[in-house]
């Protein structure tokens, strides 16, 4: 493997806590969620999760779309990933519901799956935790 690029975040806190970049470009607060018990009023490691793997996922969406001639660059994906409770475990999991406009909802599907196993962060979660992929 060649490594081509190492992004560098440091957190401190925890939940309720701060992260910062090595390049400066994140700076903030971040809070447990008011759902989970927490005060609010800033971001999550659940929404910094979806910010990430949104624009991956168009990426990877747009590599195999270039492949098949297929104009995906009025696509968009919403990212929803969720904090739950299996037993006495949290484990996350996602839904990625997937708008491209111009092609039918089969050709969409199809290609919304395929950029899902080509993705760097679909490829990090695939067996570790519930993913939906789906066409909208």
């Amino acid at each position: 493997m060649e490594k081509l690029y190492t992004a560098e975040v440091t957190a401190t806190g925890g939940r309720d806590g701060h992260i910062k970049s090595g390049d400066g470009q994140l700076d903030f607060e971040v809070r447990k969620p008011k759902e989970l018990g927490g005060q609010g009023g800033a971001t999550n490691p659940e929404q910094l999760f979806a910010a990430a793997w949104g624009p991956c996922y168009l990426g990877a969406l747009g590599s195999i779309a270039e492949r098949e001639g297929v104009d995906v660059s009025e696509a968009n994906v919403n990212v929803l990933v969720s904090f739950n409770k299996d037993g006495n475990a949290y484990v996350l999991s996602a839904d990625l519901d997937v708008h491209i406009p111009g092609i039918s909802h089969e050709e969409a599907q199809t290609l919304a799956e395929k950029a899902h196993k080509a993705c760097p962060y679909s490829k990090a979660t695939r067996g570790n935790i519930e993913v939906r992929i789906t066409a909208v």
